[in-house]
């Protein structure tokens, strides 16, 4: 008795997006991605949002950003700040740099808008060293002095540019970037818009020599190809 064949089942046509449709989810797609890159802050949602700087009422409320006051308790007041008028000392620190900085403390209508403003000193020959801002780019306009500055891209390309009074460079979010002081005898000025409330700052060498715990000598050692020593005068130098 011969079997018949079993027949074989048709497959089942697998479901095609229109060309149209694959497109418009891409630009979509796109156009959230690129939204999220190019954003530094979240955009406030009412006209403005008075830091809270008693915080009483806040003290165990942790938000990103800090929290506002009724807005009809708004002053004039709020939206003012003396605080970059006052030169910072220099000479406190061993690379020879001050940053005053207007933050939601000194100037609370700040708050949520997303910007930062920086009065820099350096003395004669000081180096503001090679640090980043994770969270934002910068604008840095010089108002007196002489200053080298430059970046470093991810391709460890350096730019760097010799300012003069009056002129302006920007420092791309996150990449490494210096100012320094070319005036022997003269202090430079020089103010910095940053697109964040809270840029945060890193820099490259307390990064590696000075951390909480410390890193690991054998760490450094093979990073920076140094020895033992060399690790222990550079932290020295550097608790100036």
């Amino acid at each position: 008795m011969t079997t018949a064949p079993t027949p074989t089942p048709t497959p089942t046509p697998t479901p095609t997006s229109p060309p149209h449709l694959i497109l418009i989810l891409s630009c979509i797609a796109v156009g959230f991605l690129w939204g999220g890159l190019v954003k530094a802050d979240p955009e406030p949602l009412q006209d403005y949002c008075i830091a809270d700087r008693k915080g009483s009422e806040t003290e165990n409320l942790f938000i990103n950003g800090v929290a506002c006051i009724n807005p009809e308790l708004a002053k004039v007041s709020h939206f003012t700040t003396s605080e970059l008028s006052k030169p910072g000392n220099a000479t406190a620190k061993p690379f020879g740099f001050s940053i005053t900085v207007t933050n939601s403390m000194n100037l609370p209508g700040l708050n949520t808008m997303g910007l930062t403003m920086e009065r820099v000193d350096i003395k004669p020959n000081g180096l503001v060293p090679l640090h980043s801002h994770p969270r934002a780019s910068e604008v840095a306009t010089l108002l007196k002095g002489s200053v080298l500055v430059g970046f470093i891209d991810t391709s460890n390309r350096l730019f760097t540019q010799q300012l003069r009074v009056g002129d302006s460079f920007v420092f791309p979010k996150g990449m490494m970037h210096f100012l320094y002081n070319l005036e022997r005898s003269g202090s430079a000025l020089v103010l910095s818009g940053l697109n964040s409330q809270n840029p945060g700052t890193q820099i490259s060498s307390m990064a590696a020599f000075a951390t909480k715990p410390p890193l690991p000598d054998e760490v450094l050692q093979v990073a920076f190809q140094i020895n033992g020593q060399d690790i222990a005068r550079i932290r020295r130098n550097l608790r100036g």
